[in-house]
């Protein structure tokens, strides 16, 4: 189809408009160009950063948090700690879970959590959308988490962390207690108190001296890369001013327990001590002058002061012959041994569940909590010790080693405490080494 006269010369004249403009911009650029040569240069990159704005958006994009395998950001999220007396009812109806919902969570909950464990102090999470609960995580111990899902199925399940652990080694030197030069150096009471456990045979903890030192390989657990608690001391060592001793960890199956370099059973029939976190108050006396009563009179006890409610435990296996009071002793327990070793615990605030007259109890086990029952100007507890019917000075006495592992067994058990030694030697003095592999054959 043709133009028109008029419609012809109005095209021409806006062909040659457009002519014009396009000239006059090339014109222009040139000019610009020839002017600011490093034009081009700044243009391009201008136009690659639009591009770039084009391709990544004009906002970060950002991470989502996750926890407990869920994108956190997308909840109202509620923490806290179980209180005393808190349920999971009460926990939950806050957060529009009725009753019928809680009833059924916690049907599904059995064989993988039982709901009546939640005990108070633990953390719990609560994630929320809209106001309404839709999943309750609670955790029982750092190593794990359950889930309840409050919404759909409603199922729980039972999560364990990530986690590994690391063989370590430390050492420290004694300024006026074990505990104190632990806590010093940065090692938690929780590995102070299986070091003891490791020595407790052959190590009087209530006669320390400074200068005394220490060493010991230890496991150590990680929850998720971060340091979660302490495993098994796997060997020990302390040095004072008269001996070296030793608490070498072995369990080949049939033999598991503490032995010292030569394979001997680091156990002995009895406790160097009652109670642990306590110090020698008032020793074994035949002319001590009495605190209360004021006049000398033996004192074929030694006390061990320390705070009301500290646990009491029995020195070694035996059957209880009195759990009683009187005027003098307050409340007390007398446990005879084998052969002819009795032991007697006064002053005691109370005795623990089950010990009475012809109990069994063994070594270590909770017998009773530190008081000041009795003729006592303060908690500690009175212990004595009989050898053939008469009372002696326990810290004396010279008791027969038990016998060393077979000789069958030996070359494993040096193997495992070879290992465990040249570990130790990394330790450097009131120090800790760098964390380690998990040493092989010694579980």
């Amino acid at each position: 189809m043709g133009l028109t006269d008029s419609q012809g010369t109005q095209a021409k004249k806006h062909g040659l408009t457009v002519g014009i403009i396009a000239g006059s911009i090339t014109l222009l650029l040139g000019a610009a160009f020839f002017l600011f040569p490093n034009l081009t240069d700044n243009l391009g990159a201008s136009v690659k950063d639009a591009e770039k704005k084009v391709e990544l958006g004009a906002f970060p994009i950002k991470q989502p948090t996750l926890r407990y395998g869920f994108a956190v950001d997308t909840f109202q999220v509620f923490e806290g700690k179980i209180k005393s007396g808190q349920v999971l009812a009460n926990l939950l109806s806050p957060h529009q879970v009725d009753y019928v919902s809680v009833d059924r969570i916690a049907r599904n909950a059995k064989g993988i959590f039982d709901v009546t464990n939640i005990r108070a102090g633990h953390p719990y999470t609560i994630l929320s959308q809209n106001g309404k609960g839709v999943h309750f995580i609670y955790e029982p111990n750092v190593y794990e988490y359950v889930i309840f899902h409050l919404d759909g199925d409603q199922k729980v399940e039972r999560i364990k962390r990530e986690t590994s652990r690391s063989v370590n080694a430390a050492s420290g030197v004694i300024e006026s207690s074990l505990w104190q030069a632990m806590t010093n150096t940065g090692f938690s009471y929780e590995l102070t108190d299986k070091m003891e456990d490791a020595l407790q045979w052959s190590v009087d903890f209530h006669h320390l001296q400074k200068g005394d030192e220490f060493k010991l390989v230890y496991e150590e657990d990680y929850v998720e890369g971060k340091p979660a608690g302490i495993g098994k001391v796997l060997a020990a060592y302390y040095k004072n001013e008269k001996k070296e001793y030793y608490a070498i960890y072995f369990d080949n199956g049939q033999h598991r327990g503490y032995y010292d370099q030569e394979g001997r059973p680091m156990k002995s029939a009895f406790l160097k001590a009652p109670l642990k976190y306590s110090r020698i108050s008032s020793y074994y006396n035949l002319n001590r002058l009495h605190p209360i009563l004021k006049y000398r009179r033996p004192h074929y006890g030694t006390d061990y002061a320390a705070p009301h409610g500290t646990p009491i435990m029995a020195v070694g296996d035996g059957t209880v012959s009195q759990a009683s009071y009187t005027s003098g002793n307050g409340n007390f327990v007398k446990i005879k041994h084998a052969g002819a070793y009795e032991t007697q615990y006064l002053h005691m605030r109370g005795f623990a569940k089950g010990i009475r007259s012809g109990a069994r109890v063994q070594q270590g086990q909770i017998i009773g909590y530190v008081g000041a029952t009795g003729l006592a100007t303060g908690p500690h507890v009175c212990f004595r010790f009989w050898k053939n019917g008469k009372q002696v000075n326990h810290l004396r006495l010279n008791l027969p080693n038990p016998e060393p592992l077979p000789k069958a067994v030996m070359p494993e058990f040096a193997k495992v405490r070879d290992v465990l030694l040249e570990k130790m030697k990394a330790a450097k003095l009131a120090g800790k080494s760098e964390p380690g592999e998990e040493v092989k054959g010694n579980p």
